[in-house]
């Protein structure tokens, strides 16, 4: 990745500009095929959004708690109470594999 520091009104400002071999490597991680111009394409835009989100680094957050929210954050919680469970018959009704009463999955951890 290059990185270029500009200097504005005494703070550092980092822009980051995404090559195309980083954008393949994004794109290899989220297991997305991209053509050479979604490369290109997504090279330049993700490079936008960096320089953007550095940018907010300008702003004066001394003061401000980093979880701070502009509205209350207020949970709404009901009484657990126990009711009525689902008949196992209507659990399993869509389920692909079943045996005995249960869901059949593949085996994930090997031997």
């Amino acid at each position: 990745m290059t990185v270029v520091y500009l200097v504005i009104t005494k703070k550092v400002v980092i822009s980051m500009i995404l090559d195309r071999e980083q954008v393949e490597q994004i794109a290899f991680l989220a297991r997305l095929e991209l053509t050479e111009e979604e490369k290109e394409q997504y090279a330049a835009q993700l490079s936008e959004i960096l320089s953007h989100a550095a940018k907010l680094q300008e702003l004066d957050t001394t003061g401000i708690q980093p979880t701070v929210h502009i509205l209350p954050v207020l949970n709404v919680f009901r009484e657990d109470e126990p009711g009525e469970s689902l008949p196992i018959e209507l659990a399993l009704a869509n389920a692909p594999e079943q045996a005995g009463g249960c869901f059949v999955v593949p085996r994930i951890i090997e031997e």
